[in-house]
């Protein structure tokens, strides 16, 4: 099995900064509780040693596997997980997306401000939920499953939101208004630097975990834009380019961890190993 990269094993202590006490190192039953987690601001330092090998062994069915057969087993793994509902996406956001140096403000992702966990809502400078793989691109809705996998949920300006709509991602356009670095046109919407990785490891993580089963679409990428209801989001060529010049940050490391412990209890497997893009696609 190939064991995490150096930059992935260092940063798998550090991620965990902001863990809520509540998590623990490995899977549990889901609870009610789950949806409502509350964040605490420090934890008890973690031995990124076990850490790198947990993961490793979570991993351990996907060795020496490329391509098809990878995607495939990748799908098998990450398919396992608890569900949260779509109300109670909002308390786990607060916790996923907690801002490192405010733990009572929450980081927008296209924005990149940081907000006041209270201020959710639906009004012009609230924050709401952004379903990256936009949920009409399969017609997926709100539905627990894909509508609420906190993998590719994070929160956003309410305009934000509403102007990146259901486009597909692709280079160019006007700037975005409260969206520094972001930009539009009328079919696509790219996202600021700092999040370029982020955006596409969310929508690789959902075209491996949504295969069309569960009672839900078959989501896949292309390269095209203008996929409108199709269950399809592109441009792929411009999603592995942006997974290259992003890397994984610790905010994002911190963001699957969280995920993986306290709620959902399965991982995005490009956030782990991004060399895994460039060998299923």
């Amino acid at each position: 099995m190939s064991h995490l990269t150096p930059w992935a094993a260092g940063l798998a202590a550090a991620a965990l900064v902001l863990v809520p006490a509540s998590a623990t190192a490995g899977p549990r039953t889901a609870t009610a509780a789950a949806s409502s987690a509350t964040p605490v601001t420090s934890a008890a330092p973690v031995n990124s040693a076990a850490t790198a090998s947990a993961i490793d062994a979570y991993y351990a069915s996907a060795e020496g596997k490329t391509g098809a057969a990878l995607k495939t087993a990748l799908h098998d793994i990450i398919k396992t997980q608890s569900k949260v509902t779509y109300d109670g996406v909002w308390n786990a956001l607060k916790v996923t997306d907690q801002d490192p140096a405010n733990p009572n403000n929450v980081i927008l992702v296209y924005s990149g401000r940081s907000q006041s966990k209270s201020s959710n809502g639906g009004g012009v400078n609230d924050w709401n939920r952004e379903h990256v793989w936009a949920k009409s691109h399969g017609d997926f809705g709100t539905a627990t499953g894909p509508g609420t996998d906190l993998h590719h949920l994070r929160p956003e300006d309410v305009t934000v939101n509403s102007t990146r709509g259901n486009k597909d991602f692709d280079k160019g356009g006007s700037p975005v208004a409260e969206a520094p670095g972001s930009f539009t046109d009328a079919d696509s919407f790219e996202p600021r630097d700092a999040v370029k990785g982020d955006v596409a490891r969310m929508l690789l993580y959902m075209a491996v975990r949504y295969d069309g089963g569960d009672g839900f679409a078959d989501l896949e990428l292309n390269d095209k834009v203008n996929n409108g209801s199709a269950p399809a989001i592109g441009r792929i060529s411009v999603l592995k380019q942006w997974s290259l010049q992003d890397p994984p940050d610790a905010f994002e490391q911190r963001r699957n961890q969280v995920i993986y412990d306290t709620y959902q209890h399965n991982r995005n497997p490009f956030i782990d190993h991004p060399e895994w893009v460039g060998s299923i696609w």
